[in-house]
Order: C-alpha cells, then structure tokens, then sequence
C-alpha cells in the first residue's frame, strides 16, 4: 500500500500542478483582456478591481483542487461521505490538520501529500498575486502626506 499511496499523491500533485498553472494563465490572459474596459469603469478603482478579480479566481483554482482530493478519498478512503472528505481535504490541503477526522493506516501518507500540495501552491499563488500587484502599481510612487 505504501508504494500506491507514493503513485497516488504523485498524481494528484501533477494534476492540481498542472490545473493551477492553466488557472493562473488564464488569470492572466482575463486580466489582460478585461482591464482596459474596467479602467475605464472603475478608473479611482481599477486596481482593488483587478485584485478582487484575480484572487477570486485564485480561490476558486484552490477550491476545484481541494474538491479533487476530496473525491479520492470519497471514492478510495472510509471517510463516510463527501461532506466529511471535503472538510478533510480542506484541512490537509490548508495546513491546518485539526486531527478531528483521519484516515485509515492504508490511506494515511496521502494527507501528507496533500498537505505539501496545498503549501506549495498557497506560495505560488501568493507570489502570483504579488506579481500581479506589482505591474498594477509599476513606476508609482506612494505619496506621502506633508504636515
């Protein structure tokens, strides 16, 4: 079992990998393409507007990755039901491990994959939304306020 939970976490890291890198492209390319028009709407907020577009976006890649894990261990692991395979899966894949709902010996090692998942892609987007609020303020300056 140990050799298949290493394929297993393997895979599911590959594709949650390769689901958040499409996201964060198409991130991109929607901000690319949507940000003249919203400039011109939202000029005084375009900047909080791009931003709110882009880590909603973000959040929700999380969200369909944490809902693939949580369908494998509703489909393979005793987690009772998928209520219980998301709260789990949410946990692992946060960091948080509350420790409240656990898997079977069998299954075990695979949450540590996940966990290591999540965090890696938690960074990643973290930097992505550091680069994208990089270019959003690109040669500005701060003003500060004379007194």
């Amino acid at each position: 079992m140990f050799f298949t939970q290493i394929v297993i976490g393997t895979l599911l890291v590959a594709v949650t990998v390769v689901l958040h890198a499409l996201a964060l492209h198409y991130i991109i390319g929607r901000l690319e393409a949507w940000g003249p028009s919203l400039y011109k709407r939202t000029h005084k907020y375009w900047r909080t507007t791009m931003l709110t577009i882009a880590v909603t976006f973000i959040f929700f890649a999380h969200i369909v990755q944490i809902w693939l894990w949580a369908l494998f261990y509703w489909g393979y692991t005793d987690l009772p039901d998928f209520e219980t395979a998301l709260y789990f899966s949410t946990s692992c894949f946060t960091t948080v491990g509350f420790g409240d709902v656990i898997l079977e010996k069998e299954w075990r090692l695979l949450s540590t994959f996940q966990s290591a998942n999540g965090f890696i892609l938690f960074g990643w987007s973290t930097a992505f939304i550091f680069e994208i609020m990089s270019q959003l303020y690109k040669n500005e300056t701060i003003k500060k306020w004379n007194h």
